[in-house]
């Protein structure tokens, strides 16, 4: 694959990295507004051209990928000018900063037959994908609740903690759960923002009984990212800053006594058992998320961020929007069933 990288700051950095280490393609061209910050790079690449306008990248026919790690509220633009040009596209989340953009190019993905993944690399980190074979096999039994937190001091950006930390959580829920929720409700306030939420709590109900329950932030004294899932038989805490620890299974449960032999014997039941560290793969998400997506590109199989997942968290998104200017919850109905852009499978 010949890829150009369009946006090469933070995370178009990161890729830059891990592209030559996968050995999965060649960057031929890097694009960003700044030559300060195209020189600083263009050093590791000394064979990669360099360039301002990203449509120079999108005229290349040799270039048949491209990465996009620009401002969200530039995503539309681009990312649909990408496909246009049938170039596949990887693009940093959120997809777009509105869903009918979203669905626009979503829509389009499918109409030049392109890959479109959306960046929630969270997917396919090993510490959450531990935590969805919990889900899956069993082992955790019935879910009934989601509590987490991601909150830190600082890093406030114009668009509000919710667009700004919410796909982080929406997204692993979505890969966690396989449902979208039926309704949320958001509360925030904007204490140092200009006119943008810096703290918000977000309660999402779904279908199955699971609520879920997010904590996000600017104004914490410290940073966290912890996230428990209490289900009937086992509890599980995955804290991404806890490295090899990351995950921790409690074997611990409250059980209910169907038929007690008198009046006053409990109706509970508490049980404390082990508590478990398994061994996780030590491997980058970001690597994993491109090696999954060279793969689709390669074989036109369907990424597991694609376009309508990532069309899905702009809804929900917009649904707390929503919600923090009413101040009552949102009911999400689904989509017209025909519509691409609503197909999360």
């Amino acid at each position: 694959m010949k890829i150009g990288v369009i946006g090469v700051g933070l995370w178009g950095r990161n890729l830059v990295r891990v592209i030559p280490e996968s050995g999965r393609g060649e960057i031929k061209t890097l694009c960003d507004k700044s030559w300060r910050a195209l020189s600083d790079l263009s050093g590791r690449l000394p064979g990669a051209r360099v360039c301002t306008d990203y449509r120079e990248v999108l005229a290349d026919p040799e270039i048949d990928v491209v990465y996009v790690a620009t401002p969200p509220d530039t995503h539309f633009e681009i990312v649909g000018a990408a496909l246009q040009a049938r170039k596949h596209v990887l693009v940093e989340k959120p997809l777009a900063t509105a869903l009918d953009a979203a669905s626009t190019l979503v829509d389009l993905a499918w109409k030049v037959n392109r890959v479109l993944l959306v960046g929630h690399t969270f997917m396919y980190s090993p510490p959450v994908r531990r935590v969805k074979d919990l889900i899956d096999s069993g082992a955790l039994g019935q879910v009934f609740y989601i509590d987490s937190q991601r909150v830190n001091l600082g890093q406030v950006q114009d668009s509000g903690v919710v667009w700004d930390l919410a796909p982080h959580d929406l997204s692993i829920l979505q890969y966690w759960l396989g449902e979208s929720p039926v309704s949320v409700y958001a509360a925030g306030q904007s204490y140092v923002s200009e006119g943008q939420e810096d703290v918000a709590f977000i309660t999402l109900r779904y279908a199955s009984g699971i609520v879920a329950q997010l904590h996000l932030s600017w104004l914490a004294p410290t940073k966290l990212r912890r996230t428990t899932v209490t289900g009937a038989h086992r509890m599980v805490v995955y804290d991404d800053l806890a490295g090899p620890e990351a995950v921790k299974i409690y074997d611990q449960g409250v059980s209910r006594i169907r038929q007690p032999q008198s009046f006053g014997e409990f109706q509970l039941t508490y049980r404390t058992g082990d508590i478990v560290i398994p061994r996780l793969d030590n491997v980058e998400p970001l690597r994993i998320e491109w090696d999954h997506f060279a793969d689709c590109v390669e074989t036109g199989s369907r990424p597991l961020s694609g376009g309508p997942e990532g069309a899905e968290i702009v809804r929900i998104i917009e649904a707390c929007r929503r919600s923090l200017i009413a101040g009552r919850p949102q009911v999400l109905d689904r989509p017209d069933a025909g519509s691409r852009a609503a197909a999360v499978e």
